[in-house]
This record gives structure tokens, C-alpha cells and sequence, in this order.
């Protein structure tokens, strides 16, 4: 077998993240023709074919491509953290790829951007926000070191922890005649107008949680904007049933208050959960992070119940 370099694991690496071999050359800086002969040569030192390549049918992987991918992944990741590494002594240093779900990126984000640079001044955060599906696929296809997202109907082969809970609330008009109560019960809502939030998984989520008491909610609009909910609760026009998020400003875009209220008995309750690949291990840098989010936004006693578990486990 003939050497193998890194730079063809590098490429092959990111192979899995495009559909056409010009994407992929375009992205990696490199001519299209060269990235070809640096995956020929790649195949030839293998033995094997590692994808396919057809003009009318673009890039695809073989079987043994996608395995080989995922390990030239992590070589290249582990290469990197070496040289890192031995650069740093005790001080972290060098970028960390961080996803976020978009409907509370606003809420973490901000203090995770301005806070977490104080403590390690030699970490760069890279963000994308984007929906369940985008941030998998980026984790995926190494794009991602961790993602902040619900833990609610997530795929296997991932590894996560716990960060901050969350629970289904009701976002009401002041003047709202159940604004007055200190919780609510879902069957208090259910003749009322409703502002869906139409996202996956949380829309599935609610009207099952409705279906379960064998009640139905009055849909008055469906959008795809919690920005857009508050704003047309904030106006009277129905409640929005969202879930608890730190951070929160009571109120809307046009700046007009609303109030939330818990509902009793508690509706979807879950985390906001740090997720990678249970095949890869997280980089010192990105652990770092999760730390540092669990701290800022995880209540005292959900953090001590959690230290202890791992202790006893």
C-alpha cells in the first residue's frame, strides 16, 4: 500500500457534505480535476472504490466511503487536537463549531458569545443556527462539533447532556381573562384562539399533549415565526404555547407586554441538550463549552442533581 497523506483524508473528509464533486472542490479551494486525482490516488492506496462519480448523477459515496469518511474525519480531528494541543499547555486554544436550535438561539447565544471568551480568551466559537434536521446533518458530516437542541425525537447514535429544562408555557395578553391565574391547566386554553408555532417536532408535541386529555385546540393561525406568535398574542388576537427559554423579555417585537404563565399539570417536559456523534469524542474546547452553558443556564439544583449522578454513576 502506498502512503496516504492528510490532505487527502482532509478532502475525502468533507466528501460527505456535498452532492456534485465541483461543490466540493469549489469549498476546498482546490480544482476539480485535482480533487479527482487525489480520490484516485486515495482509492488506489485503499483498494477499493470509495465513491462514484457521474456527471448526471453527481457524488455519491460507497458504503465503504461513508466508513472511510467517518474515519478520516477523526483522524484528521484527532491530528489536529494533537497539534493544538502541544501548543497550549494548560490554556484551550483554537475554534469550536458550535450548532444551535434556531427558536432559542437568541435566548443562548448571546451570553454564550459575550461570556465564554472572557474565560477562554483563546477559544473561537463558530455558530450555526438552523432546525433540527440542519444541525444533525452538520454533525453528521463533521461540519459541527455539538448542538443545542430539544431533547425530543432525536435519532440514536448520539451522545448528550443535559444543559438546561424546559417545559411548555402559556404566552397571554395581559388583559387576557387567564392571565390572572398563577397557572394554568391545558383545558383552560382549549376554547380559546390558539397561535400554533409550526415547527418540527414541537407542533406534533402539542396537539398530541391536547389529544392526550381528549381535548382539541380552536387553531386561529399557524406560523412558522415565534417572533410572528408574540406579536399576535401581544395583540390580543389568542395565546401562544412555547417553551420556557432563559432569557426571555416579556415582550414583543412591536415591544408590547406579554405575560407567561406555567400550565398545571406540567406539558412536555424536556432539556436543552449538547449532542454529537456517539462515534467522536467531544474536544476539550467544545466540552468546555457545554460547561460553561449547563453553569449559566441550568437551574442550581438540576446542576447538583446532575453532578451527583454522575458521581453514583
Amino acid at each position: 500500500m502506498s502512503d496516504v497523506s492528510l490532505r487527502q483524508l482532509e478532502l475525502f473528509a468533507a466528501l460527505p457534505n456535498f452532492t456534485t464533486l465541483s461543490a466540493a472542490a469549489a469549498h476546498l479551494h482546490i480544482s476539480e480535476s485535482a480533487l479527482s486525482q487525489a480520490i484516485t490516488a486515495l482509492e488506489r492506496s485503499v483498494g477499493e472504490q470509495l465513491c462514484v462519480r457521474r456527471k448526471a448523477r453527481g457524488l455519491t459515496l460507497t458504503p465503504t466511503g461513508v466508513e472511510f469518511a467517518r474515519q478520516a474525519r477523526q483522524i484528521v480531528t484527532d491530528t489536529r487536537e494533537l497539534v493544538l494541543s502541544a501548543g497550549r499547555g494548560e490554556e484551550l486554544r483554537g475554534p469550536v463549531k458550535l450548532g444551535c436550535y434556531s427558536t432559542f438561539a437568541s435566548n443562548v447565544m448571546p451570553s454564550l458569545l459575550e461570556e465564554f471568551p472572557k474565560r477562554h480568551p483563546g477559544v473561537q466559537i463558530e455558530i450555526m443556527v438552523g432546525t433540527n434536521e440542519q444541525l444533525l446533518a452538520a454533525l453528521e458530516g463533521g461540519r459541527l462539533d455539538v448542538a443545542l437542541v430539544y431533547d425530543v425525537s432525536l435519532p440514536t447514535g448520539l451522545r448528550k447532556r443535559n444543559i438546561y429544562g424546559t417545559q411548555l408555557e402559556a404566552h397571554l395578553h395581559p388583559e387576557h381573562p387567564l392571565a390572572r391565574a398563577e397557572a394554568l391547566d391545558l383545558a383552560d386554553l382549549a376554547d380559546e384562539p390558539y397561535i400554533q408555532f409550526d415547527a418540527t417536532p414541537g407542533t406534533t408535541n402539542v396537539l398530541d399533549a391536547f389529544a392526550a386529555r381528549g381535548l382539541e385546540p380552536v387553531i386561529a393561525a399557524s406560523v412558522t415565526e415565534i417572533g410572528l406568535v408574540q406579536a399576535l398574542v401581544a395583540r390580543g388576537l389568542g395565546y401562544g404555547l412555547l417553551m420556557s427559554r432563559p432569557n426571555l423579555v416579556p415582550l414583543s417585537l412591536e415591544g408590547k407586554p406579554i405575560v407567561t404563565r406555567p400550565l398545571d399539570p406540567p406539558v412536555t417536559v424536556s432539556h436543552v441538550v449538547g449532542i454529537w456523534p456517539r462515534d467522536t469524542w467531544l474536544t476539550p474546547r467544545a466540552s468546555a463549552l457545554l460547561d460553561f452553558a449547563e453553569e449559566t443556564f441550568g437551574a442550581p439544583d438540576q446542576r447538583s442533581e446532575q453532578i451527583i449522578r454522575c458521581t453514583l454513576g
